[in-house]
């Protein structure tokens, strides 16, 4: 297939680009910047100049493919409704010009759009009340597709694609860590974190696109749910610092902000076993704790 791509010169798109490439896919991504044609271009993609508020470029790029793959996801997180405007509108954009045709179009969410202190899985409706929910409106505007003869899917991102060169919320606790001296954790540290290793989630897109049927809502979770106290402790091991347990006030003011502090504390285990037998799709990258004690995290400077 021809896929076109948003995101693909991200975090987790370049190794999602390279699985397409490698299966024997075309890949033409959406490029906004210089930088981001040149990083897909090194992959073997085609770049495509726009952007998500492009909506005449995104549907050429629909238009001229088999499959479009959204995992692009930006604006001002001050600004959530306008965050979620931009994200509906372009998951439109792209879907328009797939009606009628049974050409797949898979979406990114997150498993944080489900509602804590429970394992979760993909038959459970999203919490319209919780911590993601933001994220809630594209979803169903893909989903919405699947009546209109394109092949619709949802993948919900565990909060850490873990792996080489990561960016996210694990490298930011570790950077907090780093500066304040102790590996912190919010309450007793029980509350669980579902995790995948990047290379794991290209090959779930991969097969999300390659035969996911109409209306799937998938989960890329290979760990349903990791301690809080067990990544702090984990952390506070390779810094040779104390791993401390804070109460919610104040980690609040311990994280980068107070939304930072309700994330780390978050109860949200998810269960991928749905998705797993109907993909075969099967993890088997390193774990989350083995990446901490192993990988490049904890040789990352302080950004």
């Amino acid at each position: 297939m021809h896929i076109f791509v948003t995101g693909g010169s991200g975090q987790t798109g370049p190794a999602v680009v390279a699985e397409l490439i490698a299966a024997g896919h075309d890949v033409t991504g959406l490029a906004r910047s210089d930088a981001a044609a040149a990083r897909l271009e090194s992959l073997g993609a085609t770049p495509h100049r726009g952007s998500l508020d492009d909506h005449d470029s995104l549907r050429r790029g629909a238009e001229a493919a088999d499959g479009v793959l959204h995992m692009a996801y930006g604006g001002d997180f001050s600004d959530l409704d306008d965050m979620m405007r931009r994200d509906r509108t372009a998951i439109e954009a792209l879907g328009r010009p797939l009606e009628n045709s049974g050409k797949p179009l898979t979406i990114t969410s997150g498993t944080l759009v489900m509602p804590p202190g429970r394992e979760t899985t993909e038959k459970d409706d999203p919490d319209a009340a919780g911590i993601a929910a933001f994220r809630i409106a594209g979803e169903r505007a893909c989903l919405d597709f699947a009546a209109r003869g394109v092949r619709a899917s949802v993948v919900r991102l565990a909060p850490t694609v873990h792996g080489p060169e990561d960016h996210g919320f694990i490298p930011m606790l570790i950077a907090t860590a780093r500066k304040t001296g102790v590996s912190a954790y919010v309450g007793d540290g029980t509350n669980r974190w579902p995790a995948v290793h990047r290379l794991d989630a290209a090959a779930l897109f991969r097969l999300a696109l390659e035969k996911a049927p109409a209306g799937s809502v998938l989960h890329g979770v290979a760990e349903s749910g990791i301690a809080m106290k067990s990544i702090a402790q984990t952390i506070a091991r390779g810094l040779d610092i104390p791993a401390v347990s804070l109460s919610p006030d104040r980690a609040a003011g311990h994280y980068v902000s107070p939304f930072m502090a309700r994330v780390y504390a978050f109860d949200a285990p998810v269960s991928s076993a749905h998705t797993q037998e109907l993909l075969g799709w099967t993890p088997t990258r390193p774990t989350l704790l083995d990446d901490l004690e192993h990988g490049d995290y904890l040789a990352m400077p302080v950004s």
